[in-house]
């Protein structure tokens, strides 16, 4: 390889490194990032409880920072118009209870807790649909529309894979409806269903792993970029074109 061609070649392994090394102040980065979130929410699950955002305040809303905040709120439950999404938790499959609580202003849909697939007719857990006004304290989060991994919700034939809760109230008929919704906590209920309580508040953390990841393809480059462009290198140490 002539002397040229290889200062070419390692000024293109120069860029790369410069990529790489860009990549990996990038997931650094990511990870400040990422622990900062893990503390927002961590404290907002551990703060005191406040009222349910009303109407004013909906269009304000987002995950970033009101994901996983504690929310309470007080009404009726409207347990003939429950909607059950499919769950897979640590208690096995079955539904989360989705019911609409109709509060003073609006109403708020309730992820009341999670039912094995036995227990999915509502008449099989009677006991659990309270009647009377009801104080619901939980997390709030925000809607997920569409559906679930390859599967999309299908209102028509009742069939639920993701909370979407616009598609829920208006399947249901609901009036005005909050934008997210509330998972329930671990209040238990009478009869021992719904269970409540279950939400997973897990955040991946891998960035450290990808940044070292890039720096040492990085080392790498340059490496491949010294020994090209090192004194003394020659044809004979290079590879044929």
């Amino acid at each position: 390889m002539t002397r040229p061609r290889r200062a070419a070649f390692a000024a293109a392994a120069l860029v790369v490194a410069a990529l790489l090394a860009a990549l990996g102040v990038w997931q650094l980065e990511r990870r400040e990032w990422k622990h900062a979130l893990i503390a927002a929410v961590d404290a907002r699950i551990h703060a005191a409880p406040v009222p349910a955002p009303p109407p004013a305040a909906w269009r304000g809303i987002d995950a970033a920072h009101d994901a996983y905040r504690r929310v309470t709120a007080t009404g009726r439950f409207r347990h003939d118009r429950e909607t059950l999404v499919q769950a897979v938790t640590d208690r096995g499959a079955g539904y989360w209870v989705m019911t609409p609580l109709e509060t003073p202003g609006f109403t708020l849909l309730v992820n009341r807790g999670f039912v094995p697939r036995e227990r999915r007719d509502p008449a099989t857990r009677a006991a659990g649909n309270t009647a009377g006004p009801t104080t619901v304290t939980g997390l709030l989060r925000v809607t997920e529309p569409g559906g679930g991994f390859l599967r999309a919700n299908d209102p028509a034939a009742n069939r639920w894979y993701s909370r979407d809760v616009a598609a829920i109230a208006a399947a249901r008929g609901l009036g005005r409806t909050a934008p997210y919704f509330v998972d329930a906590d671990a209040a238990p209920n009478p009869g021992g269903l719904p269970v409540g309580g279950l939400t997973v508040v897990k955040f991946p953390d891998n960035h450290l792993v990808y940044a070292l990841t890039w720096f040492a393809l990085m080392l790498l480059a340059l490496f491949f970029a010294w020994r090209l462009w090192r004194p003394g290198a020659d044809a004979s140490n290079m590879p044929d074109e």
